[in-house]
């Protein structure tokens, strides 16, 4: 029987893009297989801020940032905190990626046409020792063009691809099984979908109008993880992030939703760290919805007051923008799946960013004027919009409205008005002197030492209840689901390993599905910016190695 191409990629997002690319460049044939329509094409990329975790870079240095490869690995390692046997393998990916982020990534990427924003980001900033969770210094590089910046450059090389018939591209094609013929995985089947016509991100029919069947010396497996399938995401909840939310926000849209996994593992792939999960603590409700329940993350700076449920401070150092999973695990042990930030005008202008290329169209337009309007304005365009139009925003000129807001908000009026009071005056007391005792105002004031943080990303400390500061602004926040951790188990070469340990024969994995490499290249912790790029590192490791494997 003959086979359809040298290699079958199941997925068009960007672990899929990298790995056909480099399949192109080796001269080999490609069947890129996705279920969604082809206005679709770079999957989950598109939509991201564009972060990228980059080590010792040009940018860093000209911010009078010290980087080194011995203090990525330290932060990494410190963060993953790998401790299980199956760690075998991310461990040696962990060590394999922060070599590419201080090696060839970025030239990589720049020799592709890739630019980067001047003023490199600080997320994940852990705040325990220096061999714990956190990024001892900024390295999240906002890719100049946003998500859609970062794909173009796969999107255009697939496409070329096409063109000298090296690459067939077919969307609406739902995989449903992987079988061999001839002691290989060789053979992929499924479903054709009806086509549609729905915009990118939207619920796209399911009705099927046929069914395939294609055969290849290889197959990539580049599909996502379980973000998008709220059941699954409680099924696999683990015990040390307490009890799973009721009630979530999704980060993606429905259509990923892990089923992939499942038929790879029927197929006889391991697949391991199942638990390791990384959902953020910051969501709101898009009041411009592009899909079912569709959440944005707040990318916070550090001086909101971030309060549970009840009203109380979340606990050092659980400040915005410092540990997301430790705050996901203390705010699951509350008994609520919300939590509030208590801010102001001058808080919210200066230091409010909303992830996605849809919430920065002066980044994603690549607009050097708009971004400097952003920096001028008093509250940039996006951001005004969820004041004015979303429904966990509550914005009043004095406390007692805003506790009112934030009590309608809730089942229960949960929020005792005396009781903020009392906690946003002995917070205030503290700004008022070089000296204090509250670790979050010290945090504050250590931003304003990088250039970055100064100029575009923390507010001069100030007084919240101070009036040339309000309004007051009360933000109701929701847990937002977004990436799966662990994956597919996979070798420094992508070949999908099953439970004995040897390769499963022609199957290869990459991005999400892989856990980004491995099988969870992050342990228990990401330290951002890592989720592009170990798209983009598993999965041209994984094309390079399939091409190189073949007869």
């Amino acid at each position: 029987m003959a086979y359809d191409a040298d290699v079958i990629v199941i997925g068009a997002g960007l672990a899929g893009l990298a790995a056909t690319a480099e399949l192109v460049d080796a001269g080999r044939t490609v069947v890129l297989l996705d279920q969604e329509p082809e206005q679709s094409m770079g999957g989950q990329a598109f939509w991201s801020f564009g972060g990228l975790f980059l080590v010792d870079s040009p940018e860093q240095r000209r911010l009078r940032i010290r980087d080194s490869h011995a203090l990525a690995l330290q932060d990494w390692m410190g963060t993953a905190a790998f401790d299980r046997p199956e760690d075998h393998w991310p461990r040696r990916w962990a060590e394999a990626y922060v070599d590419f982020a201080a090696g060839e990534k970025r030239a990589w990427l720049h020799g592709q046409g890739v630019r980067f924003f001047p003023v490199v980001g600080w997320a994940e900033r852990g705040g325990y020792d220096a061999t714990g969770h956190g990024n001892s210094v900024p390295r999240f590089h906002i890719t100049w063009g946003t998500g859609p910046g970062l794909i173009e450059p796969f999107v255009r090389r697939v496409r070329e691809g096409v063109a000298r018939g090296l690459v067939r591209l077919r969307f609406r094609h739902r995989v449903t099984g992987l079988s061999r013929s001839a002691g290989a995985v060789d053979t992929v089947t499924g479903e054709v979908l009806k086509p549609s016509d729905a915009e990118r991100g939207r619920a796209s029919s399911r009705t099927v109008t046929g069914a395939f069947e294609f055969r290849a010396q290889a197959v990539i497996v580049t599909t996502g993880g379980i973000g998008g399938n709220h059941d699954l995401v409680r099924a696999n909840w683990p015990e040390r992030l307490g009890s799973p939310p009721e009630r979530m926000v999704s980060g993606v849209p429905a259509h990923v939703d892990g089923k992939m996994l499942g038929i790879a593992e029927q197929a006889g792939a391991r697949l391991i760290n199942r638990d390791r999960m990384w959902h953020y603590t910051e969501g709101l409700h898009n009041w411009n919805p592009v899909w079912h329940n569709h959440g944005i993350r707040i990318l916070p700076g550090p001086s909101s007051l971030w309060l549970d449920a009840r009203g109380r401070r979340l606990p050092v150092p659980l400040f915005p923008g410092f540990d997301t999973l430790g705050t996901l695990e203390h705010i699951m042990r509350t008994g609520y799946d919300h939590t509030w930030f208590v801010l102001d005008r001058k808080i919210i202008g200066k230091e409010f960013a909303l992830s996605g290329s849809e919430q920065n169209p002066d980044l994603t337009g690549k607009s050097v004027r708009d971004v400097i309007g952003r920096a001028r304005t008093d509250v940039p365009g996006p951001v005004r919009a969820f004041m004015d139009h979303g429904v966990d925003f509550v914005v009043e000129k004095d406390l007692g409205a805003l506790v009112r807001g934030m009590n309608a908000l809730t089942e229960e009026p949960l929020i005792d008005e005396a009781a903020l009071r009392r906690e946003i005056v002995a917070r205030d007391r503290e700004i008022l002197h070089p000296f204090t005792k509250d670790l979050q105002v010290t945090a504050i004031r250590g931003a304003r030492r990088f250039l970055g943080d100064r100029l575009i990303r923390t507010a001069a400390p100030h007084r919240i209840l101070d009036p040339k500061a309000g309004p007051l602004i009360a933000v109701r926040l929701n847990i937002l689901t977004r990436k799966t951790l662990g994956g597919l188990e996979t070798d420094l070469s992508s070949r999908v390993l099953t439970e004995g340990g040897d390769p499963l024969p022609g199957v290869y994995a990459a991005g999400e599905a892989a856990g980004f490499g491995g099988g969870g290249v992050h342990g228990y912790r990401s330290l951002e910016g890592t989720f592009l790029g170990g798209c983009l590192f598993s999965g041209r490791t994984a094309g390079r190695a399939a091409a190189e494997a073949l007869g």
